[in-house]
């Protein structure tokens, strides 16, 4: 058995308590390496010696890329735990408190610990998020009226400096939309940046209390808000605050009084005499990038904190909007985001904050920060298997089933599960223009654990792999029908079927060498069982068990 593949790490996503009466405990071995594992454990303030220990046999739950997944759930016997783990193989094992013994131990200093299921220290997350459909909208690219956008930008005076747009995107536009948005079945929006700001996708903010004039104004937003609403639509702003823009009132500050401005400590790694470079130049400040326009904030500063936390609450009281999406998040110190959801929280208890991580976002998701991330790996493992097909079904599963196992249990349920974003090329583009290749990929992102999100337009086919490419305006009038009437179904089945939204995943068939996937979706009252063949053949599959890995 090879121990130096075995893995538990207490008080983690590892072991986690989803209620008061509920732990998970979850231990990672090599693929293969075990056949059969078991949680001992007893209560850590029994006074006998040696502890009693209870048996409770662990499932393997998932196989990994290269390991094997084992899960027990333990209900409400003790709060306080001792426990180890009995690993059988070949040989038997018995790790406990790190190491590795041949016999259990009785000394009570060798053992994992669960100290105390503290119900102020369960991970939770906005109940609402399990079941949401998010559409997310670039605003510039969506509409201008009902079912056009005008495809011609503007330029609007902003104090001393211009807001511009590119294609002419309003936020009335998305109003005149909302019935077509709630045909698709959705029931969340994500909209891009929307603040005032200089350049057509907003994200150099400007005047983080406004929208952009390019866009409409404040009380169009509310109107949205109410208007979706009314639709049972949630809605998420985009929230930047690692960096601004340039014309920011505070950067202007500095660059007019330079070390004498009082927001001088407002910014990160100023060189005086700062100035504002020239096209190509290197920046004098910190930025997003090296972008000159976007010279980063240095949160950890009292008062930016308190500016920045407090747009976060504006925005959530005055307009009742339901949540943010937090740019460049892995790049803002983790005191920033821990004052920023207590004072969010606040306002409203289930907002929710999903962060921009391009990869494992466990640390921001530990319950004191985030609630989720976008999940740009879901993304990843899609365009290996669905668009290129250059790996199989088991290299698929494993990665999927890896990704999933990063997080404890009530945070996988709301990643925000991607296939493309305003940041990368169109799905369909990588699938060379292939529908059934992308529809496949749909369906699973809508049988997947999490939360689908669809960017505008993917719904009616919209291709792209260059940045103006990729935010090309809505094609209103020539979009892939077709396409429309499979998201509406995918969509329909993910919303009719408590299952595929709340319920356990289990791979059922997923072999080496073969482009054919079985997976289950489990509840008490429903299973759903889906086979996806993303080979560019038909498939007869064997005969095989339904039951493989329960």
């Amino acid at each position: 058995m090879d121990k130096d593949a075995i893995i538990h790490r207490p008080m983690s996503e590892y072991a986690f308590g989803t209620d008061e009466n509920t732990t998970v405990f979850r231990l990672r071995c090599a693929s293969g390496g075990a056949e059969r594992c078991t949680l001992w454990y007893g209560d850590t303030s029994c006074p006998e010696t040696p502890v009693p220990f209870y048996p409770a046999p662990m499932r393997l739950l998932f196989r990994g890329e290269n390991c094997d997944w084992w899960e027990a759930e333990l209900h409400g016997k003790f709060h306080r735990l001792y426990y180890y783990f009995e690993l059988s193989g070949g040989e038997t094992l018995f790790f406990s408190g790190g190491v590795f013994l041949s016999t259990p131990s009785e000394e009570r200093s060798e053992y994992f610990k669960f100290p105390f299921n503290h119900r102020a220290d369960i991970t939770r997350v906005p109940d609402w998020a399990n079941d949401a459909v998010v559409y997310n909208i670039f605003p510039d690219s969506f509409a201008s009226s009902k079912c056009a956008v005008t495809g011609v930008g503007s330029e609007k005076r902003l104090g001393c400096a211009l807001s511009r747009s590119r294609l002419g995107g309003t936020i009335n536009g998305i109003r005149s939309n909302l019935d077509y948005i709630a045909s698709l079945g959705v029931n969340c929006l994500y909209l891009n940046p929307v603040f005032a700001a200089g350049q057509y996708h907003k994200y150099d903010t400007i005047d983080y209390l406004h929208i952009d004039p390019c866009f409409g104004t404040d009380e169009d937003f509310r109107a949205l808000v109410d208007e979706s609403h009314v639709r049972g639509i949630r809605v998420i702003l985009d929230g930047v605050f690692n960096h601004c823009g340039a014309q920011f009132f505070a950067f202007r500050d500095v660059l007019e009084k330079q070390g004498q401005s009082r927001y001088a400590g407002w910014f990160y790694r100023l060189q005086f005499p700062v100035r504002y470079p020239d096209a190509g130049e290197k920046p004098n400040y910190e930025c997003f990038c090296y972008e000159r326009l976007m010279p980063k904030l240095d949160t950890a500063n009292p008062e930016v904190r308190d500016y920045l936390c407090g747009v976060g609450e504006h925005w959530l009281r005055e307009y009742g909007t339901d949540g943010w999406r937090l740019d460049v998040a892995d790049e803002v110190d983790d005191a920033f985001w821990r004052e920023f959801r207590r004072r969010c929280k606040a306002v409203k208890s289930d907002a929710l904050l999903i962060g921009e991580v391009w990869g494992d976002a466990r640390h921001w998701l530990g319950g004191d920060m985030l609630d989720s991330a976008m999940n740009y790996d879901f993304r990843n493992h899609c365009r290996h298997f669905f668009a290129e097909g250059n790996i199989d079904a088991r290299t698929f599963a494993g990665r999927c089933a890896d990704m999933l196992m990063r997080y404890k249990r009530q945070t996988a349920s709301v990643q925000l599960n991607i296939l493309d974003s305003h940041d990368t090329g169109r799905f369909l583009s990588l699938c060379g223009g292939d529908t059934r290749r992308l529809k496949l990929a749909v369906l699973f992102m809508c049988c997947f654990v999490g939360m689908p999100c669809i960017f505008y337009g993917d719904e009616l086919g919209v291709e792209g792999q260059d940045e103006l490419d990729y935010r090309r305006a809505m094609p209103w009038q020539d979009g892939d029908l077709d396409m429309l009437r499979f998201y509406r179904e995918v969509i329909a089945l993910r919303r009719a079927h408590p299952a595929l939204r709340h319920g356990e995943l289990r791979f059922l068939r997923a072999e080496p060498g073969e482009h054919v996937l079985v997976f289950e979706r489990k509840t008490g009252v429903e299973r759903l069982v889906i086979t996806i063949n993303a080979s560019d053949k038909h498939n007869l599959l064997p005969p095989f068990s339904w039951d493989i890995g329960t």
